[in-house]
């Protein structure tokens, strides 16, 4: 059981992340957070990252009294491990 659960881990999987800004940022702003992302995936041995701007859109509902923001699409494949310590960099 432990040697499969170590096999499991050691499959690569494909992600897809939504990051939301505030629509206040212009496209320079934007470049630079998607590439603070790709980079800090970098550092976790992701690979086929690639970084997709889906535009200013209207929220589903108002989040902080927002009621538009910027929207970006990172696509990305990793080894299962690498998503728990990235999970915990992005809430920091």
């Amino acid at each position: 059981l432990i040697l499969r659960t170590e096999y499991t881990m050691s499959i690569t999987m494909k992600y897809e992340m939504m990051i939301l800004l505030t629509e206040e940022f212009n496209d320079g702003d934007l470049k630079t957070w998607a590439f603070h992302y790709a980079k800090a995936l970098r550092k976790l041995n992701a690979s086929e990252i690639s970084v997709i701007s889906r535009g200013k859109r209207d929220l589903a509902y108002e989040i902080k009294n927002q009621k538009r923001g910027n929207f970006i699409q990172i696509n990305f494949s990793s080894l299962p491990k690498n998503i728990e310590d990235f999970s915990k960099n992005l809430k920091l």
